[in-house]
């Protein structure tokens, strides 16, 4: 079996494709980094994996091993196969923006996912005219009794993984979160590389 292993930087975005059952894992190399990851339809990308369409077929706030991905078109694309990690991979929240670390303060430009998701798909020569929302894998986010969202330290540990099937042919783009403000990526703020291979 023979397996293509790929470094994404701290901060950083990459696309690639994936043919029907073939399998990618993406690891946590050094511990909590989230990742934020889209799939689109290799065929019409304006089919692509949609948070909202999946907790509503899922019927829950986030997939675990054995549950199907799904686009918003109701379809499964992806299937969660394989979680060493605490299996927590928020399906809430926007890609993070220059915009939003201007509301945190931050002056001038700063690397962001939405950016990654852009100059990633561009460099396989796609470009989609909207940003759906990320999957994010390994973020931890609670919520209160009274509904209020935090941000809270991922529990992803160094060498942690997960195992994704594709169900369909896909361009997937998988970002290294660069949020060093919010506690998205530790309370350090330390943001870091990953690594995933396909299988």
């Amino acid at each position: 079996m023979k397996h293509n292993s790929f470094q994404i930087p701290a901060g950083c975005g990459k696309a690639f494709c994936l043919t029907k059952n073939q399998k990618i894992k993406l690891k946590n190399t050094f511990g909590e980094q989230v990742v934020d990851a889209w799939a689109l339809n290799v065929d019409d990308i304006t089919e692509f994996l949609s948070t909202h369409h999946t907790r509503s077929c899922l019927e829950k706030l986030a997939p675990k091993v054995g549950d199907h991905i799904y686009s918003n078109k109701r379809r499964s694309i992806m299937t969660l196969l394989e979680d060493t990690s605490p299996g927590i991979h928020d399906m809430l929240l926007s890609a993070c923006d220059n915009e939003r670390y201007r509301l945190l303060g931050h002056k001038g430009y700063h690397a962001n996912c939405a950016d990654n998701f852009i100059n990633s798909l561009a460099a396989l020569g796609y470009n989609l005219s909207y940003l759906p929302s990320p999957w994010n894998i390994f973020e931890n986010v609670t919520i209160s009794i009274g509904g209020m969202l935090k941000i809270a330290p991922p529990l992803v540990k160094a060498g942690d993984y997960i195992v994704l099937k594709a169900e369909i042919d896909l361009i997937v783009i998988f970002s290294a979160c660069p949020m060093d403000i919010a506690p998205t990526n530790g309370l350090n703020g330390q943001i870091t590389g990953v690594e995933f291979e396909i299988i």
